[in-house]
C-alpha cells in the first residue's frame, strides 16, 4: 500500500462497521456545514451492510444527503442481488432521504446504456465527499476486477464478463472513485487477507488503482490484516 493510504485495524467485522458509520456521520456534518450537502458513494457487497444497518438508527440531517453507488449488477431493480436494494432494505427506506437524493444506476438498462445516463448524473457533482468501497477474495473492488483493462478516460464504466455473476455490471471508474475528498475501504474476513499482503507487496490489484483527494483510510479487522 502505498503512504497515502491509512491502514486501522479492528477487532473484528462489528468494530469495523461501528468505526466506518461513526466515519460517515462525521463527514456528513462536514460536508453539510461547508458545502449545505454530502454526497456519497456506497460500496456493494455484504461487509458495508452492517455499517448500513448501524446508520439506519442514527440522527443525521437526512435531506441534506445524496446517495451514490460504486457499482451495480445488471439486473431488474427489486431483485435481492442488487446493491441499491440492499442499501435499501438495510438503511436507506429506514430514514428520511428524501427519493429524488438517491441516484441508483439504471443497470436494468443494460451495462452499456446505463453506464452512458449514470455518467451524466455523476460527472456535474465531482468530486464526492466521501467514496466507500469494499474488497474481495481477488483484490476487486466496484466492479473492477484483477487481470483487466478498465479505461480511465470515461467516468462510468460497462462491464462485460465479469468472473462473477452476473456478468454484465456498471461501476464507476477509478479515476471517478479516486475523485472525493475522502475514500474509506472496508475489508473484513480471514478470506480477503492474501488480497491485503498482496496489495500491501504493491501488486496492481484494482483497489491499488483508487486514491483520493485526501488519500485513503483502509478499515480492517484482524482477520483480514496478514500483519
Amino acid at each position: 500500500m502505498p503512504g497515502s493510504t491509512r491502514r486501522h485495524v479492528f477487532t473484528d467485522a462489528a468494530a469495523v462497521a461501528a468505526e466506518a458509520a461513526r466515519r460517515i456521520l462525521v463527514a456528513a456534518g462536514t460536508a453539510i456545514a461547508a458545502r449545505g450537502v454530502f454526497r456519497i458513494v456506497l460500496a456493494g457487497g455484504h461487509t458495508p451492510l452492517r455499517t448500513y444497518r448501524l446508520l439506519s438508527q442514527a440522527t443525521a440531517d437526512w435531506t441534506a444527503w445524496h446517495i451514490y453507488f460504486s457499482d451495480e449488477r445488471c439486473l431488474p431493480p427489486a431483485h435481492d442481488e442488487r446493491n441499491s436494494r440492499a442499501a435499501m432494505l438495510a438503511w436507506l427506506e429506514r430514514v428520511p432521504i428524501l427519493g429524488a437524493n438517491i441516484h441508483p444506476i439504471p443497470a436494468e438498462l443494460g451495462a452499456a446504456a446505463a453506464a452512458a445516463a449514470y455518467s451524466r448524473v455523476v460527472s456535474p457533482v465531482l468530486p464526492f465527499d466521501l467514496v466507500t468501497l469494499g474488497m474481495g477474495e481477488d483484490g476487486h473492488t466496484a466492479s473492477l476486477f484483477p487481470g483487466r483493462v478498465h479505461p480511465v478516460a470515461e467516468p462510468v464504466l460497462p462491464i462485460h464478463g465479469a468472473p462473477k455473476p452476473p456478468p454484465d455490471r456498471v461501476s464507476l471508474s477509478a479515476d471517478t472513485l479516486s475523485n472525493a475528498r475522502e475514500v474509506m475501504i472496508l475489508v473484513t474476513g480471514a478470506g480477503k487477507r492474501e488480497a491485503v499482503a498482496a496489495w500491501r507487496r504493491g501488486e496492481p490489484l484494482p483497489v491499488a488503482g483508487i486514491g483520493g483527494k485526501g488519500g485513503v483510510d483502509v478499515l480492517l479487522d484482524q482477520a483480514a490484516d496478514p500483519a
